[in-house]
């Protein structure tokens, strides 16, 4: 089950590590970056809206090893086609969000399943397990880097270690068939769930949680380089920190859900993720800005997952809502990298991130939406099963 969501944010972390470079290589401008990582929401829109509807009938496991076989071919095409032009890395994105889309609903439906047998809050370890993943992928792209090593050969490695790893992984280590029972798993059911205010409104909120993740996923390490004259290492290590962070927090978020609820610890984080985006910004020194970096990583770190937890509450309904929810914060990802690349033409983009802060605000308005709903079933606590 970890080896999905580590696989994912590993791959993920392996391409973002390399953009500078890869920004260097074909001359580019912020703006004109920001274009090209749109592919990878553009990609991930065409498969969110039916990826509930794939995974009720294909199941969770079938789903991420097959999306993870064409992320990696998407990597691959990206890796090469970097030494050609902007084009051919456009279209291994698109490959890259394609396989990522409906791979992220599968992996989370599995994730609620286990998460709703257990009785207790687990699904932001799993994230935990993604940024464990993402941490280990910046890491080594900085030691890439530091090494020298051509963004192909190190992109090229890490595809054929997806695709040989997540695949065999998966069909052993996911419960079987955990959404085959949904009857309500139907076109219908998610044309239904775009309806329902909730699921709307938790869409919503991990859209505002989903841009500040992802604005620190792309921007940071290009921020820091840029906004603060450091090196690429530096840069680098910028990002490292805030996936660390991000890490620590949804690994050791689940006990303070459980004690405190969802509305409170998402709230807070809120708080703590303005502060240090705010810090990052106006550091003005790069130590500065790695704390921030640590801050805006610990409050963004639960606002996912917890939503996509919330979202599927109840068993029948959680491939269709947690599509729908998906679908809307991929938003995020779709408009987010152009948006803060076009900013960063006027203002820089290190000043450019504090476009971040209003979504932020707007999240800890409306989180209350991830408050827990009762399912319209209960396991017993005998039939829990640990992946």
């Amino acid at each position: 089950m970890y080896v999905a969501f580590i696989g994912s944010g590993f791959a993920f972390a392996s391409w973002a590590s390399r953009i500078p470079q890869v920004r260097d290589r074909l001359g580019v401008t912020p703006g004109q970056l920001g274009l090209i990582l749109l592919c990878i929401a553009l990609g991930s829109l065409v498969a969110l809206p039916t990826s509930g509807v794939v995974v009720g009938r294909f199941g969770e496991a079938r789903t991420v090893a097959s999306m993870a076989v064409t992320l990696a071919v998407g990597l691959a095409i990206a890796a090469i086609g970097y030494n050609v032009g902007a084009v051919a890395v456009c279209i291994g994105l698109f490959l890259v969000g394609l396989g990522n889309g409906a791979w992220d609903v599968a992996m989370n439906v599995q994730g609620a399943e286990v998460e709703r047998r257990l009785r207790r809050s687990i699904m932001s370890r799993f994230h935990a397990g993604f940024s464990v993943g993402t941490v280990a992928g910046a890491g080594l792209g900085a030691l890439m880097v530091l090494l020298r090593v051509p963004v192909t050969a190190h992109l090229l490695g890490v595809a054929v270690v997806v695709a040989a790893v997540v695949p065999i992984s998966t069909m052993r280590g996911f419960l079987p068939h955990a959404v085959v029972h949904e009857t309500h798993e139907s076109r219908r059911a998610v044309l239904a769930a775009w309806r329902e205010p909730r699921t709307v409104l938790i869409g919503l909120f991990v859209l505002c949680m989903a841009f500040s993740e992802g604005t620190g996923n792309d921007w940071l390490g290009i921020a820091v380089i840029d906004g603060y004259h450091s090196s690429a290492t530096l840069g680098t290590i910028a990002l490292a920190i805030f996936l660390a962070a991000m890490t620590a927090g949804r690994w050791f978020g689940p006990s303070l859900l459980d004690r405190f609820g969802r509305v409170p610890v998402l709230r807070a984080g809120c708080v703590l993720a303005l502060a240090g985006l705010l810090l990052v910004v106006f550091g003005h020194v790069v130590a500065l800005a790695w704390l921030g970096a640590a801050a805006w990583g610990l409050g963004t770190a639960l606002g996912f997952p917890t939503g996509i937890s919330a979202a599927a509450d109840d068993p029948h309904r959680a491939a269709a809502r947690v599509s729908v929810a998906a679908s809307i914060a991929y938003v995020a990802f779709l408009a987010g990298p152009p948006f803060v690349g076009l900013i960063g033409n006027h203002v820089g983009v290190l000043h450019a991130l504090i476009i971040a802060t209003a979504l932020i605000g707007i999240a800890a308005l409306i989180c209350s939406a991830c408050a827990p709903i009762k399912s319209a079933d209960d396991v017993p606590a005998a039939e829990s099963a640990v992946p």
